[in-house]
């Protein structure tokens, strides 16, 4: 059983010996990966060292449970013990989303529903931003198109997370946020107190890590400049300073216009272009793989409904995974863990059937 962890940890010995040295250090890139595969293994190793004393104490206790009482007492425990640390092993042992230790950039949309979804993809906003805060993560504002009332037609955001590993990666837990978010409330434009259902849907692409790893030529790209404009198309800046970027081969459009510089929005708009285009290559590959190789949440369609936000009674519930709570006021103030740990364990079962299926 676990005839792989030799293998594991060889490599992992390798790469202790690569972080020892001081060259390593000096290519940011080469070390961010390092430093990510390291900790992967470093949770395997430490699991598989676990297992392994669970099974040595179990059969010493049962070697001496003929002769002593008391060691035969303690064996239904070290079982038990034995069992945890087998399946804790055996998850950790899953492949891994290679991106799970990647950033993210998020993007909100407004959806069917008028002026509500709009205020509904401000609190999703605001969700998210509890969320990646109580996480420890830091999140930048990228670009936003507010509505007259306070809400947004659509708004960018990138989350950065300060973990090398790739478990507690930002990619690891938000992934499972794209869909559509359904909220069903009475809106604060309803004067006759009658529920609404409207939606917002959200994009979440990992973000690249350096440039090379997406290759972008120059005259791949057309560029337009204009002016910025607030609510209601009014503009204000007095100088061109928004950006499109249209990226010729895939068709992929990027707007910015957050801030005052072009240069600046020229800057935010290729970050968000190339976690586009690898989002794109990752979901070509997801194609040719095996179904019984990707994860079934991941790959989920995109417009697919995925959440149901009910202010009435209080309700989440997740559509993919069956979990339900009466605790959405406390979600909408950024306690999104148990849903997320929801996704994710539907995830790792998935894989696991799958590679069942392999066996």
């Amino acid at each position: 059983m676990f005839e792989s962890v030799a293998t594991l940890q060889a490599e992992h010995d390798d790469l202790q010996r690569q972080l020892s040295d001081p060259e390593l250090h000096g290519d940011p890139a080469r070390s961010k990966r390092v430093n990510r595969r390291y900790a992967e293994l470093s949770r395997i190793v430490a699991a598989h060292t676990a297992w392994q004393q669970s099974v040595d104490d179990l059969e010493a206790a049962r070697e001496l449970a003929a002769d002593d009482q008391a060691f035969a007492d303690e064996v239904p425990a070290l079982e038990e013990t034995v069992a945890e640390t087998e399946e804790r092993l055996r998850r950790l042992l899953i492949p891994r989303d290679p991106d799970d230790a990647r950033d993210v950039i998020m993007e909100i949309k407004a959806g069917e529903g008028g002026a509500e979804s709009m205020l509904f993809a401000a609190d999703l906003l605001r969700m998210y931003l509890h969320y990646a805060e109580s996480k420890g993560w830091k999140t930048e504002l990228l670009e936003r198109t507010e509505s007259d009332l306070g809400g947004y037609k659509d708004v960018q955001i990138a989350v950065k997370g300060r973990s090398t590993d790739p478990a507690e990666g930002v990619w690891a837990h938000l992934k499972y946020e794209g869909g559509v978010h359904r909220v069903q409330r009475v809106p604060a434009t309803e004067s006759q107190g009658r529920i609404h259902t409207s939606a917002a849907g959200v994009l979440v692409f990992p973000e690249v890590d350096e440039p090379e790893e997406v290759e972008i030529s120059p005259n791949d790209l057309k560029i337009d400049v204009f002016r910025s404009s607030g609510p209601g198309g009014q503009s204000v800046n007095t100088t061109d300073s928004a950006v499109r970027i249209t990226h010729l081969p895939t068709g992929i459009v990027v707007s910015m216009q957050n801030e005052k510089s072009q240069l600046q929005n020229r800057e935010a708009g290729m970050r968000v272009l190339r976690a586009r285009i690898l989002a794109k290559q990752q979901e070509e590959l997801d194609a040719e793989a095996s179904a019984a190789r990707r994860s079934q949440i991941r790959t989920v369609d995109r417009s697919e409904r995925i959440r149901t936000y009910n202010f009435p009674e209080n309700r989440i519930a997740d559509h993919r995974t069956g979990y339900k709570a009466y605790n959405l006021d406390q979600v909408m103030d950024g306690a999104l863990e148990p849903i997320i740990q929801s996704a994710i364990t539907a995830d790792e079962e998935s894989r696991l059937a799958a590679l069942g299926g392999d066996e």
